[in-house]
């Protein structure tokens, strides 16, 4: 589960070593604290002797500036690794997110991806700090300290050799307890970020259908299935110090209790026990870190599975590395589907089945059916965002699955049904596919995609908010459509995105695209029968199957769906 998040860390040996290196010697120091008070005591105070107690205490000093500096190194090194660490792990994340196909997005989800690269990345980075800062630290000091008391006194540190291990058992049981309750938390975690995304996304027509309470309390049932599962781990985590403190005082009372005993007899002076008893102190500590150490480490296991699976899984739709560029148009057709079929699972239904057609270089194809017919997913497939289950479909005669994706999609333009614009201006949305982009080209594309508000506004240093929320709906889609044509494509589609536009607008955009594209390969996907009845061809899709293909004409006569849409949009 962790080799993958080895190659993120290979960059930071040298803090990997001296980190530890450092706060060995501030542990070695520690440790030699003890016994150097333990000295002073039996030699100085004891002996009445001034000199020797602030040579002593000078010693003690020194020793602790020297751990205190040990200590600022080691932070300074862990620092170093555990944010480089982050901040590779999260571009390498955000980059493997980016290569995924539409798949692999349906199957985690944009909540948990969010998560993941944020929340588990920030708990690994937490894990590596304190493997340099305290994983060697703190059994040493165990050890340490468990040599150092058995130095002293070996009959007296039967007590801690007794109470270690069940300090160490009960570490075990709670974190074997806890462990697999934490990758649960964090798929509730999921579930809120979920609720929240779709709630600030949909607020509109939240409000516009008065469902404020019922998002509300949807809201809150997933908070208290949170709250449930955290407060589960946080019952049994808290049993850790408290269990800590109950054996460690517990074997304080006993070293005491015997202690005293053997000063009494003779066999130990009153500085050694004092030595001892800051030796189970700092054991003791060290316990409860280590405990502390476990929840952590507990939370990071369960974030390097969920990280580690991105990490491992492999796009669905990746370039053969024989791959070759989008070829240029020749006498094949510019795009051939040949029975093709589609699934969204493998043991899933078929969304699509049997399609087979071509268009020819320079027309117009129009895709029309009822909701859910598959008028998208075929679009999807063209433009190789799923691969097809059976069969093929071609570019310029060569198999999509043999062209390089980014080829493939510099040659295709797409306006999606739903809009998205990123914040920025009119001018970074429109140079998203163009490396130099000239105004004039970018004027061209707004003025055939009839974008005139734009030079009402502010031109192409206009203000877009995210997501476009200070344009209309109208304006929103012909920006859209304006980016797609900025990267000059030879096939054009539209996802059934002329919807917001009235018959006027639409009528001169398609006028204004023929005139300045005579050879476009363009796909018009709609429900509007005006839409497409102008096209060289008209694929009626019906439950994912091809029910007619034709002209508008022919599909009147032949194809009774074609003719039952016609005429329930021409009477209405």
């Amino acid at each position: 589960m962790l080799r993958p998040l080895f190659p993120y860390l290979k960059s930071y040996k040298k803090q990997l070593i001296l980190g530890p290196f450092f706060k060995l010697i501030e542990a070695v120091f520690e440790l030699c604290l003890p016994m150097v008070m333990a000295e002073l005591i039996d030699r100085g105070v004891k002996a009445g002797n001034g000199d020797l107690v602030v040579r002593y205490g000078l010693v003690i000093l020194g020793l602790a500036v020297l751990g205190a500096c040990s200590a600022y190194v080691c932070q300074y090194y862990a620092s170093i690794a555990s944010q480089g660490f982050g901040t590779r792990l999260r571009s390498s994340l955000f980059e493997k997110m980016g290569q995924f196909s539409f798949a692999e997005l349906d199957r985690f989800g944009t909540e948990t991806l969010v998560n993941r690269l944020t929340n588990d990345v920030n708990q690994l980075q937490q894990a590596v700090a304190m493997i340099i800062r305290l994983v060697i630290r703190a059994p040493f000091l165990c050890l340490g300290g468990l040599v150092m008391a058995l130095i002293i006194n070996p009959l007296l540190s039967l007590v801690l050799f007794v109470a270690v291990p069940v300090l160490a058992a009960a570490l075990y049981l709670i974190m074997k307890k806890t462990a697999p309750l934490f990758g649960r938390q964090q798929k509730k975690l999921d579930r809120l970020a979920l609720d929240v995304k779709e709630n600030l996304a949909g607020s509109r027509v939240i409000r516009a259908f008065d469902k404020q309470a019922e998002q509300e309390a949807e809201f809150a049932e997933d908070n208290a299935a949170f709250y449930r599962a955290a407060m589960r781990i946080q019952k049994i985590s808290s049993l850790l110090n408290p269990a800590t403190l109950l054996i460690i005082n517990l074997a304080m009372v006993a070293i005491l209790w015997f202690g005293g005993v053997q000063v009494n007899a003779g066999s130990m002076t009153q500085g050694e026990v004092v030595a001892y008893i800051n030796y189970a102190t700092i054991i003791s500590s060290a316990m409860i870190v280590l405990s502390n150490l476990v929840v952590l480490f507990t939370k990071a296991w369960a974030s390097a599975g969920r990280v580690t699976e991105i990490l491992q899984t492999r796009p669905s739709v990746a370039d053969d590395p024989r791959a070759i560029p989008l070829p240029p148009p020749s006498e094949a057709p510019a795009v051939r589907f040949e029975q093709v079929s589609f699934a969204f699972s493998e043991d899933g239904q078929n969304v699509l089945d049997g399609l087979d057609f071509e268009v020819g270089r320079g027309q117009k194809f129009g895709i029309i059916g009822p909701t859910g017919s598959g008028k998208s997913t075929l679009i999807n497939l063209l433009c190789r965002f799923y691969d097809v289950g059976a069969g093929s479909v071609s570019v310029n005669g060569s198999d999509v699955r043999k062209i390089r994706q980014a080829s493939l999609l510099k040659g295709v333009g797409l306006v999606p049904q739903k809009i998205s614009l990123l914040s920025g201006t009119v001018r970074s949305n429109l140079a998203l596919g163009l490396n130099d982009p000239k105004d004039e080209k970018l004027w061209k594309a707004l003025d055939i995609a009839q974008c005139g508000f734009v030079r009402e506004k502010e031109g192409l240093e206009t203000e877009v908010r995210q997501n476009g929320a200070n344009f209309s709906g109208g304006q929103k889609q012909r920006l859209t459509i304006a980016r797609a044509l900025a990267k000059d494509p030879e096939i054009l589609i539209f996802d059934d995105s002329l919807s917001a536009l009235d018959s006027l607008t639409c009528a001169n955009l398609l006028r204004a695209l023929k005139e300045a594209f005579p050879d476009l390969t363009l796909f018009l996907v709609s429900q509007r029968v005006s839409t497409v009845q102008d096209c060289d061809q008209i694929l009626v899709l019906d439950n994912g199957r091809p029910a007619g293909l034709g002209r508008h004409e022919e599909l009147l006569n032949s194809c009774a769906l074609y003719r039952e849409i016609y005429q329930s949009q021409v009477q209405s």
